[in-house]
């Protein structure tokens, strides 16, 4: 492992994107976006989805130049076709609607469509801490990579649900979640260590443990577990959570579901991700200023405070990995393989950029 200072990655991933030709606003925004899931400890949703970035744009699936717009717009609900981008900029606009008329509301949505991928959910739902208001973010996938519980093939993907909501003495509660097992980017993370899979992350075709990391990636389609792993060990709950982010992300805004048209079972030209988003206040529910985050401080403190099953390691909430990696990557730098450095080489070698990435 090398380590990279935050401010370098950005440049470089600035770099890459202006010789795509992206726009510098979008750019400055679709990289803090990924940079901080790098910085919360979210290794497969950062820097290490440039590859895969790069790849889409090479094969005509992602829009450069578009013209993200608000197709429908209500006091209380947004709709923002994306045309086609890199999901970082439309879905950080549809947040923010969401909070700003949450202000006036008490409650608001923000849903997308004609979107890729976007990175880490819980970057998106956290940004409702910074007005004291409660964060939900889900969305859809840009593949087919998660076997539904008593099947063989992948259905769907790793569709994720990110929750946020704000404490005032302690850190905020952060839930940032997939509902299968693993994330795909994860199987990626292992490969690229050199190490093998654990049991119950993926399966094979014959519907059997695979724990070869490359295996696992080459296969097409990829196989992954929900949540659970497996019926007796409660599958069918990360099946039925991941068909409701479908509903929110995929369904509610019409795109597509894991990279394909419902209808027609086949891919089009751009991948069409739907995201979801909601901004809830919660003083209007308890009227008097801070009652909502001093509880929610008396029940973080409540779940610190349980017996650890071994001392060394205490109970956390969600959200406290991601603030300590925060912490500790601000200070020393992000962590990547030395195949990461010499992928993201590559990127740049491929589309013309200069490399500017040093190892500490």
């Amino acid at each position: 492992m090398i380590t990279i200072p935050a401010d370098q990655l950005k440049r470089q991933i600035a770099e890459v994107y202006r010789t795509w030709g992206m726009a510098e606003a979008h750019i400055a925004t679709t990289v803090e976006l990924m940079v901080e899931a790098d910085l919360r400890g979210i290794d497969s949703h950062g820097i290490g989805m440039l590859p895969t970035y790069e790849q889409y744009r090479r094969e005509g699936k992602l829009n450069v130049t578009p013209d993200i717009r608000i197709v429908r717009e209500l006091p209380t609900l947004v709709l923002i076709d994306a045309d086609h981008s890199l999901g970082h900029v439309p879905a950080e606009m549809a947040m923010r609607k969401a909070i700003a008329k949450c202000h006036e509301t008490g409650v608001a949505i923000g849903s997308v469509r004609n979107s890729n991928h976007f990175g880490a959910a819980g970057v998106y739902s956290t940004m409702a801490l910074e007005e004291g208001l409660i964060g939900i973010c889900v969305t859809g996938t840009t593949q087919r990579s998660v076997v539904p519980t008593f099947g063989r093939e992948p259905m769907y993907s790793t569709n994720p649900i990110a929750f946020a909501a704000p404490a005032k003495r302690n850190r905020p509660f952060s839930l940032d979640m997939a509902t299968s097992t693993v994330a795909v980017g994860k199987l990626k993370i292992a490969e690229r260590a050199g190490k093998e899979l654990p049991v119950g992350w993926v399966v094979n075709e014959a519907g059997r443990p695979e724990t070869n990391p490359t295996a696992a990636l080459d296969a097409k389609p990829k196989r992954l577990t929900p949540v659970g792993g497996t019926r007796e060990l409660g599958s069918h709950k990360g099946y039925g959570m991941a068909m409701l982010v479908e509903i929110l992300g995929s369904i509610l805004s019409g795109s597509f579901v894991g990279g394909r048209d419902l209808k027609t079972e086949q891919p089009g030209r751009f991948i069409n991700v739907g995201h979801f988003f909601l901004a809830l206040d919660p003083a209007f529910f308890r009227g008097e200023p801070g009652a909502f985050e001093a509880d929610l401080d008396a029940l973080i403190d409540y779940l610190h405070e349980t017996p650890p099953a071994d001392p060394d390691r205490p109970v956390l909430v969600a959200g406290d990995p991601e603030a300590e990696a925060r912490a500790e990557r601000l200070a020393h730098g992000i962590p990547m393989t030395d195949r990461l450095f010499e992928e993201v080489r590559e990127v740049a070698r491929g589309c013309g950029a200069p490399f500017i990435l040093e190892a500490a």
